[in-house]
């Protein structure tokens, strides 16, 4: 969490059947994050895009929120939410069962 909202660890799968969040996942480092998947292609940043958009669609919260500020070109990426950090929270945790 950060004063300004929290940092969420994502697992992307892109060129999926469907976009979809999947729940949390605890990788072999120990890290926990949440599995998506997106229809979008890994191009131009298409893929990073429909993760964006699904995550804020997820949370209620506005697209404009939601960026992703490491692993651009990577499946784990690190997304930047912006807002409240304990409703953000709160929303997070509904999402990993």
């Amino acid at each position: 969490m950060r004063p300004d909202g929290l940092d969420l660890f994502v697992r992307l799968t892109p060129k999926a059947a469907m976009d979809r969040l999947e729940g949390m996942e605890t990788s072999a480092d120990g890290r926990s994050h949440l599995k998506a998947r997106v229809r979008a292609v890994p191009e131009n940043g298409a893929a990073n895009q429909a993760l964006e958009k699904l995550v804020a669609k997820t949370l209620g919260v506005p697209a404009s929120t939601v960026s992703v500020i490491a692993g651009g070109t990577a499946r784990l990426k690190t997304l930047r939410i912006s807002g409240d950090p304990a409703a953000l929270a709160k929303g997070v945790e509904a999402l990993g069962r």
